[in-house]
């Protein structure tokens, strides 16, 4: 099992590194596929010894190996969550058919997390790519669970949308969308992720109004990242929190 751990995250790291492609392309209506990847700051398309996740940049410690230009730890911090996203959910669930489901999630909630962050946007292409795969793929993996995660899908989208149009200023249609999908992967667990994401996005909250006062009022906290943390968690631990919370208050 070890070894398939390792590989997984051999594997994340390799899909972390297309996430950084189009966490850079997506928001700017890019093109993913062409062309390769290059120096931002010559244009230096890269070779694959300088493409190789996390070890490149490593090497050639952080900088263009034709220009020497320095290039952001963000994009072998971006594989490296990817990476250990990927190891982890793979620990916890084996070589389970529902990885199929599982990694796909994992890797849209960091590439979404990441441009919410940087941009303030959950792209639509991303969100609906993510939405027309899970179905299919549950009925190949698990056809059972579809009336199940269709509820959660269709419950988590109306959900947030109501409390998008209760109070815009604090939830972007994107978040919207982004919730639905998450049902539509998690079913039940998205409970737990969103109770996650929630305190989290409460807790920072608070943090920054207290340190920045009314400015931090008015300034808006992107949420993506929060529900990206909540959907890890709930691929980690998410049965477990429901039998949790059943056991102390059911």
């Amino acid at each position: 099992m070890a070894i398939v751990v390792v590989f997984a995250g051999v594997f994340g790291a390799i899909i972390g590194s297309f996430l950084t492609v189009v966490a850079h392309r997506v928001p700017a209506r890019e093109s993913i596929v062409s062309p390769g990847s290059a120096c931002p700051s010559c244009g230096h398309e890269l070779r694959w010894r300088e493409n190789v996740p996390i070890v490149s940049w490593l090497v050639q410690r952080g900088r263009c190996a034709n220009c020497g230009a320095a290039i952001g730890a963000r994009y072998p911090a971006l594989e490296g969550a990817t990476a250990v996203a990927f190891a982890l959910v793979t620990a916890v669930h084996g070589l389970d058919p529902y990885l199929a489901l599982a990694l796909p999630l994992a890797a849209v909630l960091i590439v979404v997390a990441v441009i919410d962050f940087e941009q303030q946007v959950v792209p639509n292409p991303i969100v609906l790519v993510a939405a027309v795969y899970a179905l299919p793929a549950w009925a190949v993996v698990d056809p059972g669970m579809l009336p199940e995660v269709a509820i959660a899908g269709a419950g988590a989208f109306l959900a947030f949308l109501l409390m998008a149009l209760a109070y815009p200023a604090g939830m972007g249609m994107g978040d919207v969308k982004l919730a639905g999908v998450m049902g539509l992967y998690l079913g039940l667990d998205v409970v737990p992720a969103f109770l996650v994401a929630f305190l989290t996005g409460s807790v920072v909250g608070i943090v920054l109004i207290a340190r920045g006062g009314a400015g931090e009022r008015r300034r808006g906290v992107p949420f993506a990242p929060f529900l990206a943390l909540g959907g890890i968690v709930a691929l980690l631990v998410g049965p477990e929190l429901i039998d949790l919370y059943a056991d102390r208050f059911l």
